[in-house]
């Protein structure tokens, strides 16, 4: 199979996986946020800053060092597995003595019992990630969508079950060692790879070089995105960070859906390619148009919708969280533009440059969000929003010296997107103006009406709109829906 066709199946695969995955995770964040409290998602999110940022250093980036290896074989993966797993081990000892005095720090001693069985995940974690890395190296991305959705309806149920029985906060904590051990017992099914201990220190180290730069820059990213919260939860309390952290998952569920589907394969190719600098460039630039194309329609339903839908879904106790999802769907367009950029420094070992830019980013966080908390959560969200339209522009420059990409390129890619949504931006505030009185009085038509509008509007402007850098898109949509519309006829007649 080519190289292209590898590519559009696992994004395919991995798309269908996304959309699976989130609509579980949106039919189960409904039921929990129903049946628990903003301050029961606060504190798990507060222990999140801790093992996050610990996480990232248990895998060493050496995962990705393998996806992105010439050449590795068995022994590459069981030296990493190694590796990992005295990691695990040496982690989930430091946070059990630790737990004490980080319950001391927030003034409640709950903390101590939540992290220390929480964190029992660092024992499981490496035989995942191992496995993970395997399939991705392959491009089987269909096994591992197929794992990724039967462990997350597995843990959502298990976790709603849970809440209805009263357990609280304790919900959210053992439904995750419950996802753990699922997704490893699919995992060792699926994947013919024996792990073994190896003590291979040559090869530890071969990975471990180009792992290390990636674990700081996946630090860095992920102590940036957690401050804001260590921030919130400690200067406003968890209830008021289990709201920021629900509008904030929500103004990311198109970006969720779309990127990872779309960036992960593209990382693998882009490391087959690595040399290629013209391709490496031209895969850039489509995967930008794409990622405006598919993703942008859903960020601006979403800011349309956003008050009604958050007070009819998930009830009157979350109505603030509609605020600052607004703002911080507006910028997550910026991350159609940044993400991609990320992949293609990886790719091409940049990773020196690019830390230097998420150094800079996490300083800018902390002091814009400790300014924005002045004004409460509207404030954090616009100072998010500073922050990604600055890293997006940051980014680029770093990609214009990596592979000689230029603006007037950049602009050309994301015209079809800029152009095909700010039609529909409009079109959506025209009929949100004749819908007014639905709102409050009937949500749920309004709603309906909002989504099919949009859908009847974008899909025929996507199809038949005459734009060159769509048109190979465009044309394969209409082939599939010609042929499903054919086939739905011959269906009738037989």
């Amino acid at each position: 199979m080519s190289l292209g066709n590898s590519l559009r199946g696992g994004i395919k695969w991995l798309l269908a996986g996304n959309i699976g995955m989130r609509f579980l995770d949106f039919a189960f964040g409904v039921v929990l946020a129903r049946l628990l409290v903003p301050a029961d998602f606060g504190m798990i999110v507060t222990i999140s800053v801790f093992t996050g940022v610990v996480g990232i250093i248990s895998s060493g980036g050496m995962g990705q060092s393998l996806i992105r290896a010439k050449e590795a074989d068995d022994n590459d993966f069981s030296a990493v597995f190694t590796m990992q797993l005295s990691l695990g081990v040496f982690i989930y000892l430091c946070f059990y003595l630790t737990a004490p005095l980080i319950a001391d720090f927030f003034h409640d001693p709950l903390y101590t019992d939540l992290i220390r069985v929480s964190t029992i995940v660092f024992l499981m974690r490496p035989f995942a990630l191992i496995r993970t890395a395997w399939l991705n190296r392959d491009m089987a991305f269909k096994h591992r969508s197929i794992v990724e959705v039967a462990t997350t309806l597995l843990t959502g149920a298990a976790s709603c079950l849970m809440a209805w029985g009263g357990m609280g906060v304790w919900a959210l904590t053992l439904s995750g060692l419950v996802g753990a051990l699922v997704k490893n017992a699919l995992l060792a099914r699926i994947v013919p790879l024996a792990l073994r201990l190896n003590f291979d220190w040559a090869r530890i180290r071969r990975h471990g070089g180009y792992g290390s730069k990636f674990t700081i820059n996946d630090l860095l990213s992920h102590i940036t995105a957690e401050s804001k919260n260590l921030l919130i939860s400690k200067l406003a309390g968890p209830a008021v960070l289990g709201l920021f952290n629900k509008a904030e998952s929500l103004s990311r569920l198109p970006n969720e859906m779309f990127m990872s589907a779309t960036l992960q394969p593209v990382f693998r190719a882009m490391s087959k390619l690595q040399d290629d600098i013209p391709q490496t460039r031209d895969m850039y630039y489509r995967v930008i148009t794409l990622l405006m194309v598919y993703t942008t329609p859903f960020y601006i339903g979403l800011w349309w919708v956003a008050e009604p839908f958050i007070g009819f879904v998930y009830g009157e106790k979350w109505v603030a969280v509609a605020e600052p999802m607004i703002i911080l769907v507006a910028s997550g367009l910026f991350l159609n533009i940044l993400y991609p950029c990320s992949v293609l420094l990886d790719a091409q070992n940049r990773l020196n440059r690019e830390m230097v830019a998420l150094v800079v980013r996490l300083f800018l966080t902390i002091v814009a969000c400790l300014l924005g908390l002045n004004w409460g959560m509207a404030g954090v969200a616009w100072a998010v929003f500073f922050i990604h339209v600055f890293t997006a522009v940051y980014f680029f420059i770093l990609v214009r010296q990596a592979v000689a990409a230029t603006f007037a390129e950049l602009l050309h890619a994301i015209t079809p997107g800029v152009i095909l949504n700010g039609m529909l931006f409009v079109f959506l505030g025209l009929i949100d103006q004749a819908l007014s009185a639905w709102q409050h009085d009937m949500p749920a038509l309004y709603l309906f009406a909002m989504v099919l509008a949009g859908m009847m509007f974008y899909v025929p402007a996507f199809l038949f709109l005459p734009m060159s850098q769509i048109k190979s898109e465009s044309e394969l949509w209409r082939t599939k829906l010609s042929g499903a519309y054919l086939w739905i006829t011959d269906r009738r007649r037989a």
